[in-house]
């Protein structure tokens, strides 16, 4: 793999050109004298193209993007729809597509996750949706059976919201994004890069999507090579790819932290939407004889290895034959950076799992968007077929990913062949994923062919001193495990003939099941509300100053959306803001809440025209520090926060939560050196949080230290991108510089209005 350190041309679908000083010359050789300008040949990539035909202003470099459908599922509905409820939603503008692979283990938290699915329900009902009951499907691949179309846009609040490969450009985003959408607004973003993904050659026989998908994300993800930009699949590497191979390597792609992605397109593609009966939906996609690149990664398939990504991130890669010859070297090396991904918390050990000099790992799990395909489990039951998975600690779980694909299993056979070696085939779920059902047992590793390992995404709680970990792997590389009954084993080293199964999909199971109003709202409608089923509480306006409270300091190199509100159990209480709050920074600073309830009883006070320092005695010293400098600072002009501080937070889930459960508990702010995801940064914003920014070194505060920000608000409105701040300590005002970054004049007024809610309501 090759990361080109410029810009390139391709010509034809088939030939690089860098952009060096010869690239004229070089183009002109091959293309005749007509060569376009880089301007110009930067509006030849698919990327472009479907940007601008969704764009609704009239500038390129300034999107408004009007996407064409919605997607969310049962962790994050509920929130944005009562958000546009509170906003005043009439009725759903676009398809919207309400699925239940989350929250679908009812017994999690009593009856409150079957509430949530009910008020999904007559939600779809009432304001012209579509409702998938649990089991039916995960989000991805209903959106990939039923949803998605050459050349559309589709805006999911689920992270993994990547269909590039079927040619839609589809995006994760947090939920008040959808609300936008579904408010008639817009998606707004600076024209993206455009990355090439350029591949040749073939995988040889048993590396899979997930083996492709881990090598480029090994390769892009510590450089930002492809951050908050479009990957765009291209070169005749592609067409050797199955439309399912071309799946399980594009959902992958959002942990390479870009925006989107897209895939050139052909008959494979074309394919794929005869068989779920959908023809009229196929359009052909290919860049323009000339398109230019902002960056380019070249892929020889044939080269590409089975794959793991160890504990803790997908980018933490190896290849299994590395990996195995340098075994205690590895996992030593893995220890060491748990160290700091765990805080120290627990006493995490991998190499006690090596034994007789094979690493032993306890439980294998093939599930969900990235590894419940038809293909995946197909390949993994000719592995296993006639094998066992043993009897001892190792376990294996399969969750095909939506009930038309088990039902296609069931009748070719390859799901009585998986059974019947000890796995256990269970219905279309994401558990797995984010840490509900099939959690291991303590001090386990558990390989998934699954989207993330995060730590604490597979059950774990550090402050129990519970631990376990995740390794990724591809489907075909976890059976090969599983035969050798838990020992690791690349797909590689065993000789199998692959069955090459053909999918039918029955169309049927979903028009028995799904309710689709096909777009007509019945506004008579009763919605119905469980007793977790919370409104958002009320939010002030920025204040015209603020004093902030540093409440949580982090200087992981990335702290990711887990660590900021963890998934898992917490699960069940999405839908109910206060409750869900509780659990903030739970796992990474379990004094946070408490301290910042503490400043938010003072803001509460400030509301009352009370003193605040009666409600935080602390704050006496700050105020009067601040009245040294600034003697007209009043109740009248003054609001109180909370705010934390992190090196890179946001990485991974699009969950909203995890700026609205801050903003709830009184955050007012973020201060990081950068954040490692647009949609975190979005997220803050949509919450009235001011998304700041400070140079790296050493910090002019720490861990509760308070900052007073003098015309925080008269600063907003004047666009201003540097803030001044002062650290309020021992009676004095040290001053220091926060930065922020662009603004487009609604998220402004969003943060002034104190968030998006409020925005909508004036």
């Amino acid at each position: 793999m090759e990361l080109l350190k410029t810009g390139a041309y391709l010509v034809n679908g088939t030939e690089i050109i860098e952009d060096t000083p010869e690239a004229a010359a070089q183009l002109q050789a091959v293309i005749g004298p007509n060569v376009p300008s880089k301007e110009e040949a930067a509006k030849g990539t698919i990327a472009y193209g479907i940007l601008e035909a969704h764009n609704t202003s009239d500038n390129m470099d300034k999107l408004k993007i009007r996407f064409d459908k919605l997607t969310s599922h049962d962790i994050t509905y509920v929130g944005i729809i009562q958000t546009a409820r509170a906003s005043g939603l009439e009725k759903f503008p676009m398809p919207y597509v309400l699925t239940n692979c989350h929250n679908s283990l009812c017994a999690v938290g009593g009856t409150i996750n079957e509430d949530d699915h009910m008020f999904g329900l007559t939600c779809a009902k009432k304001y012209g949706g579509i409702y998938v009951p649990p089991h039916q499907a995960v989000i991805h691949q209903f959106a990939r059976e039923m949803l998605a179309c050459g050349g559309a846009m589709i805006l999911g609040s689920d992270s993994h919201t990547r269909y590039g490969a079927l040619g839609t450009m589809a995006m994760g985003e947090g939920g008040p994004e959808l609300v936008k959408q579904l408010l008639n607004q817009t998606y707004d973003i600076n024209m993206p890069g455009v990355i090439g993904i350029y591949m040749t050659g073939e995988p040889i026989k048993g590396v899979g999507p997930q083996d492709v998908a881990l090598a480029i994300i090994g390769a892009v993800f510590q450089n930002g090579y492809v951050n908050n930009k479009v990957m765009e699949f291209v070169g005749p590497g592609v067409e050797k790819l199955s439309a399912d191979f071309r799946i399980g390597v594009d959902v992958m792609t959002t942990e390479t932290t870009c925006l989107s992605s897209i895939w050139k397109t052909d008959d494979v593609i074309k394919d794929f939407y005869d068989i779920h009966g959908r023809a009229g939906d196929y359009k052909e996609l290919n860049p323009a004889p000339v398109a230019y690149y902002d960056g380019m990664v070249k892929i020889d398939l044939s080269k590409i290895r089975p794959m793991i990504a160890m504990p803790f991130h997908p980018s933490n890669t190896y290849t299994i034959e590395d990996m195995n010859r340098n075994l205690m070297d590895v996992l030593h090396d893995c220890e060491q950076k748990a160290l700091v991904s765990l805080d120290g918390q627990v006493d995490f050990k991998l190499t006690d799992k090596v034994h007789n000099g094979k690493l032993y790992v306890e439980q294998g799990i093939i599930a969900g968007c990235a590894g419940g395909g038809f293909e995946n489990l197909c390949a993994a039951a000719d592995i296993i077929k006639g094998k066992s998975i043993g009897a001892d600690e190792f376990t294996l779980s399969v969750y095909p990913a939506s009930t038309p694909i088990y039902m296609e299993l069931v009748k070719n056979g390859a799901a009585a062949t998986l059974m019947e070696s000890g796995a256990i085939v269970k219905t279309a779920f994401c558990g797995p994923c984010f840490g509900a059902g099939d959690t291991p047992s303590n001090n386990s590793l558990s390989i998934r062919h699954s989207t993330r390992n995060f730590p604490n995404r597979e059950g774990s709680k550090l402050q129990n001193g519970q631990i376990a970990s995740v390794a990724l792997m591809d489907a075909r590389s976890i059976a090969a495990t599983a035969a050798n009954k838990g020992y690791l084993t690349p797909a590689t080293d065993l000789d199998v003939e692959y069955s090459g199964r053909k999918y039918h999909f029955d169309s049927s199971i979903y028009a028995n099941r799904v309710f689709d109003s096909k777009g007509v709202a019945d506004p008579s409608v009763e919605i119905k509300f469980g007793p977790n089923i919370k409104d958002w509480p009320k939010m002030s306006a920025l204040p015209e100053n603020m004093i902030l409270k540093v409440v949580s300091e982090i200087h992981d190199p990335v702290t990711t959306t887990d660590e900021l509100i963890p998934s898992g159990e917490t699960s069940s209480y999405r839908s109910n803001p206060l409750g869900l709050a509780e659990f903030t920074l739970s796992r990474k600073d379990p004094a946070y809440v408490g301290r910042a309830k503490e400043v938010r009883a003072a803001q509460e006070a400030v509301e009352a025209d009370k003193n605040p320092a009666e409600a935080l005695t602390e704050l006496a010293p700050v105020i009067d520090a601040i009245h040294t400098k600034y003697a007209e600072i009043t109740n009248e002009n003054i609001g109180i926060g909370s705010t934390i501080f992190a090196v890179k937070p946001g990485d991974g889930s699009a969950r909203e939560q995890a700026a609205s459960c801050q903003k709830v508990l009184g955050g007012w702010a973020n201060i990081a050196n950068e954040y490692a995801t647009k949609r975190y940064r979005s997220n803050l914003i949509n919450w009235g949080m001011l998304p700041f920014l400070i140079e790296k070194g050493d910090l002019p505060f720490m861990n509760g230290d308070y900052i007073f920000l003098p015309d925080v608000r008269k600063a907003v409105e004047a666009k201003a991108s540097e803030f001044e701040a002062y650290v309020v300590k021992d009676g004095s005002l040290v001053p220091f510089v926060l930065k922020m970054g662009e603004l487009t004049d609604d998220e402004r007024e969003i943060i002034l209005k104190g968030c998006l809610i409020n925005y909508n309501r004036q």
